[in-house]
């Protein structure tokens, strides 16, 4: 007991370690520079005021710190969440969009008490490799725009950043590569006068704190139906979002989350973010991983710095935040992207050696995420892809063989290899007496059982007896619950 409490009470590492204090505190100032853009992008992107987006990560950020399973990942608003409020918000307006959010937060809730976390077992490697080099793809062409139509200094102040980020960390790791970077091209662009494209570009910052209010809709059945849909798809997306990154992480970091914490932490925080007047969010890969890879953080408290610096900055320091040259955060998330992407998955040697349909379901998680620019649907389309390429893998591990008046059954039985288990018998030839011997192979569906149903209807159709052995516990009792029922009145 006494055990127990000692560990429950010790210190956390930040505050036992002034190293990991440094580097958690760098690591959340960071982050929070790197989120400003990104959030007016998203707010942007759903149709509202640059604010909300902001208001959205800091709450997001320092909620999820509190309640959430992963330490050091970073939520905040996201481009998925946007995509599916931002006709919500078109028609209807900022009050229904943060109604929506907080009934979100509640579906998820409900969904993490029913054990969501538990679906992320059937998620295959070979999708969530196709999701890590996705979403690498995503966050490089997302800095495209900003190298586009651009003065021509905007490109050699990237190579002088990304070569900062590259190179620096060969000699120290003290101070975060892409803080260096960032402040140093900030002071070069501020002393030499450059015009290039910066932060207070992208869109006003705000200049108050969030305020504490309820949503302004009618509180009505006509307003809940209304609402039902787009809080179905914030729930799900943000949720399919945070335990895809979850799980990243753990790899990443060589430890194991929380995942229903994670879950409910995720509704927790979009319920808050709504009274906040937030436009919702869930878990951002390219902040989670310049806070982890980039940064080397490892606790909650850079997540919680994350969004307390990121309000600090654009509240108080707006307009010192507005002067950061975009080169600088384009760069640092080119250097996220390429490390994000799992280089080895499409190295010649990995792909010589990679079964076909593992490579198949790979490029569909990848197409459908690039296609549709939602990494959710991508995911769904890789699980479904990988459920047909194991349903035709194991529909041929079934075999049967004879020996004399016995013919041997081999394999699992289910819908797809249970099919073709008819054609395998010779009616009219077999002797009177037949022996179907089932030990070596397991009965899984009713499909399997009303296979054997019809094999037995065609031997009796000629007046033959079969018998079926073999059969192990929890085939029998499969088999004796439907056979002979499964074709009543056909």
């Amino acid at each position: 007991m006494s055990e127990t409490v000692v560990r429950r009470w010790s210190r956390p590492d930040w505050l036992a370690s002034p190293k990991v204090l440094r580097t958690e505190v760098l690591a959340g100032l960071v982050v929070a520079l790197a989120l400003i853009p990104e959030a007016i992008s998203f707010s942007i992107l759903a149709g509202v005021d640059p604010q909300v987006g902001l208001f959205a990560s800091f709450t997001m950020a320092v909620t999820i710190a509190i309640c959430g399973g992963r330490p050091a990942m970073i939520s905040a608003a996201t481009g998925a969440i946007a995509l599916v409020v931002a006709p919500l918000a078109k028609e209807y307006g900022l009050g229904y969009l943060t109604a929506a959010v907080i009934l979100g937060g509640l579906f998820q809730i409900v969904l993490a008490a029913a054990g969501v976390a538990r679906l992320m077992r059937f998620i295959p490697r070979s999708v969530m490799v196709g999701f890590v080099n996705a979403l690498a793809i995503l966050i490089f062409t997302a800095q495209v725009p900003h190298l586009i139509g651009v003065p021509w200094l905007v490109y050699p102040l990237v190579a002088v950043a990304l070569a900062i980020m590259v190179f620096l960390p060969r000699f120290t790791t003290v101070v975060p590569a892409p803080l260096v970077a960032i402040v140093l091209l900030t002071a070069f662009v501020l002393i030499t006068h450059l015009t290039v494209p910066n932060v207070g570009d992208e869109g006003t910052l705000p200049d108050s704190l969030p305020v504490f209010g309820l949503p302004d809709v009618p509180f009505t059945m006509d307003t809940l139906t209304l609402l039902t849909p787009y809080a179905i798809g914030i729930a799900l997306v943000g949720l399919m979002e945070s335990l895809m990154t979850a799980k990243l992480v753990d790899d990443v970091t060589d430890t194991r989350s929380d995942k229903t914490r994670e879950s409910w932490g995720q509704g927790v925080a979009n319920i808050v973010t709504g009274f906040f007047g937030g436009m919702g969010g869930c878990a951002m890969i390219g902040q989670t991983m310049i806070n982890v890879k980039a940064s080397g953080a490892r606790t909650r408290l850079s997540t919680f710095l994350a969004g307390v610096f990121l309000l600090i900055l654009v509240v108080a320091l707006g307009d010192v935040v507005a002067l950061i040259p975009m080169a600088a955060l384009v760069a640092v998330m080119i250097i996220v992207s390429v490390g994000t992407f799992d280089w080895h998955s499409i190295a010649p040697a990995t792909l010589k050696r990679m079964p076909t349909g593992e490579i198949v379901v790979m490029l569909v998680t990848v197409a459908g995420t690039l296609v549709t620019h939602n990494l959710a649907v991508g995911v769904i389309l890789g699980v479904l892809a990988a459920m047909v390429v194991f349903a035709r893998r194991v529909a041929h591990f079934t075999e049967v063989t004879r020996t004399g008046d016995t013919y041997v059954v081999r394999g699992e039985l289910f819908f797809a290899s249970s099919n073709d288990l008819v054609h395998q018998f010779d009616y009219a030839n077999d002797p009177d007496r037949v022996i179907i011997d089932m030990s070596a192979a397991h009965i899984w569906d009713a499909s399997s059982v009303a296979a054997l149903d019809a094999i037995t209807t065609k031997y009796r159709a000629r007046g033959k007896n079969v018998e079926i052995t073999g059969l192990n516990e929890a085939s029998a009792g499969f088999h004796a619950n439907l056979a002979g029922r499964l074709n009543a009145g056909h």
